[in-house]
């Protein structure tokens, strides 16, 4: 997929992390889509997210109105 969102800190493509291929078998979504749809740390603008690897290793940001991907 053209564009797929990729983690900002491994930069692996949603599509090449076994924690959203796993959750898309046998479902409508792409794994690009569930990022999309689902993942809470996805920014629209940077088309970025954090893979929950990545976010633990970055410790867990949050914030009151919750935490994006640069």
């Amino acid at each position: 997929m053209d564009n797929e969102p990729t983690c900002f800190v491994c930069k692996k493509k949603a599509s090449e992390l076994t924690e959203y291929t796993t959750e898309c078998i046998g479902g409508k979504l792409t794994p690009a889509q569930y990022v999309i749809k689902e993942e809470g740390t996805f920014n629209r603008e940077s088309n970025h997210f954090c893979c929950t690897a990545c976010y633990i290793d970055i410790g867990m940001p949050s914030g009151p109105r919750g935490w994006k991907a640069p």
